[in-house]
């Protein structure tokens, strides 16, 4: 696997990790998410698939490009204001990895 390959893997790894750890707090489920929290799971994954920036990609914070629907971008808010602060000490090496991608330079896409 390409580097460029793992870091979008990366990626989907931890918002997976986050929205899980999410919904087992929060909705008082088990290691697999509720419909709703499935739902934002596979959007998720669909946005990440069809970002222009892919092996270049900053992290969601600092993208020029808002490419959630605003009700979604809402969900994943909430989700990351709770889990995001929790990742470093329930997953270190992905919230290690999440710090180092945020320091980036963000890209520029030439059309």
């Amino acid at each position: 696997m390409s580097a460029n390959r793992t870091r979008m893997v990366r990626e989907k790894k931890t918002i997976e990790t986050m929205i899980i750890m999410h919904c087992h707090d929060k909705h008082d489920t088990g290691n697999a998410p509720c419909d709703d929290c499935r739902q934002l799971l596979d959007y998720a994954g669909e946005r990440l698939d069809k970002c222009p920036y892919q092996e270049a990609k900053p992290t969601c914070a600092k993208c020029p490009i808002h490419c959630y629907k605003p009700e979604m971008r809402e969900k994943v808010r909430s989700v990351m204001k709770y889990s995001g602060p929790r990742m470093t000490y329930r997953h270190p090496i992905l919230a290690l990895h999440h710090f180092l991608d945020s320091r980036r330079q963000q890209p520029v896409i030439h059309h």
